[in-house]
């Protein structure tokens, strides 16, 4: 497989350092904005023609199509902030080349009632075009990242073989992750962390269809494995419009544990307008807030060997099997030390990064196929949960 990489981040770099030991892998173009940060990569891959570098707007669609058929990639893998989506999305189109990405193209809320009704949803703007993709043959796979992503295997997996009946797919995220040395440093990209955590979260249940709440709602303590117990809240996030497509439940929620901190450091920036990622002027110049923010936080590419700790991703399900009650979670752990000897990449962006890889892998060989604009729950989920403990990345079942 030959596949353009667009964005060689934090998950970019991770996304290249798992792929590198597969043969299936032709070759991977490291395409950035910071053609300096993608010879860094570059640098640590040490198979310069396997990973060309490249340099790339991801504003403009005609310089990835270009980039596209320069190297005649099977795939364009997205891999920067989901704010450039839909050129990405589109661009893969015109190229003729089949697209994934780990987050859908972004959301807009309800103008007149934001916290109840949703407006323009996570990737209404691709599921709109599916039957374009359809018809040219070409795959859209969106949300293949950790969450979206293994979280909506998980899903379809708990419907095909450990549920008669599903009342409720709440996805779980938590972690103890700590970063030496300062008093306030994401693990992961502060402008996607923003958008989602302070855009109205969308639930959705059966009969009600999609709907929203208020930030930071409905406060939950989940008992998290080889972590422990971690107050988990509202965020908006691809699983939810995604799992009710393909899997059969009442009722779908995700909630991240985001700690007092982070949530205070967020309803700051918003009350501020810290959080805009609109352009606004600046003694002559434009600039949109969130990118200041961004900018004046550390990368979390480099905290790697500044972190400790663990991140769990999983999918909770609640309901009946052989007529009992019954509730499980699937998820999987990811250590910080583990991932940074393994892939020299820290815990948040490998575990999301794999995800990404093995879907590439299943593409490549077969073992997953489809045309239009699909997310992960549409396709088999055994061949992808047999292949993450040889990725590195094993998946646990918990019962409840």
């Amino acid at each position: 497989m030959k596949v353009l990489l667009v964005g060689v981040g934090g998950v970019g770099e991770a996304i290249a350092a798992i792929a590198k030991p597969r043969a299936w892998m032709e070759q991977m173009v490291l395409a950035d904005y910071n053609v300096k940060r993608a010879r860094e990569v570059q640098k640590k891959l040490r198979q310069p023609k396997r990973f060309p570098v490249e340099f790339i707007d991801a504003s403009k669609k005609s310089e990835i199509v270009k980039l596209a058929k320069k190297y005649k990639v099977d795939l364009i893998m997205n891999a920067v902030d989901p704010i450039f989506n839909e050129q990405i999305f589109d661009a893969a189109f015109d190229a003729g080349v089949n697209y994934m990405d780990m987050a859908m193209t972004l959301s807009s809320p309800h103008k007149k009632d934001p916290f109840n009704k949703t407006g323009v949803k996570l990737g209404d703007y691709q599921f709109k075009k599916a039957k374009d993709w359809q018809k040219k043959k070409l795959l859209a796979l969106v949300g293949c990242g950790v969450e979206p992503g293994m979280a909506d295997v998980f899903a379809r997996y708990a419907q095909d073989h450990l549920f008669d009946e599903i009342e409720e797919i709440g996805i779980r995220d938590g972690a103890n992750i700590a970063i030496e040395g300062y008093e306030f440093a994401p693990n992961f990209s502060i402008w996607t962390t923003i958008e989602e955590c302070l855009n109205p979260p969308v639930i959705w249940e059966e009969g009600k269809g999609w709907f929203t709440t208020a930030p930071f709602s409905e406060p939950e303590v989940f008992d998290f494995p080889e972590i422990g117990p971690v107050e988990v809240v509202n965020v908006e996030h691809e699983e939810v419009l995604l799992v009710p497509r393909w899997v059969n439940t009442k009722r779908v929620t995700f909630k991240y544990g985001l700690g007092d901190q982070f949530i205070g450091v967020l309803k700051t920036l918003h009350m501020l307008g810290l959080d805009n990622k609109e352009k606004i002027t600046v003694k002559g110049m434009q600039v949109a807030p969130r990118d200041v923010v961004a900018a004046c936080l550390p990368d979390p590419a480099y905290l790697g060997d500044k972190m400790s700790g663990k991140t769990c991703a999983g999918t909770w399900v609640k309901g009946k099997k052989d007529g009992k009650d019954r509730q499980v979670y699937l998820y999987q752990v990811a250590d910080n030390a583990e991932c940074m000897k393994a892939f020299g990449c820290q815990s948040v962006v490998a575990q999301t990064a794999f995800n990404a890889v093995i879907g590439m892998d299943l593409l490549q060989s077969g073992d997953w196929t489809g045309v239009g604009v699909l997310g992960p729950e549409a396709f088999l989920p055994e061949p992808f949960m047999e292949k993450m403990a040889d990725y590195g990345f094993p998946y646990g079942i918990k019962e409840m």
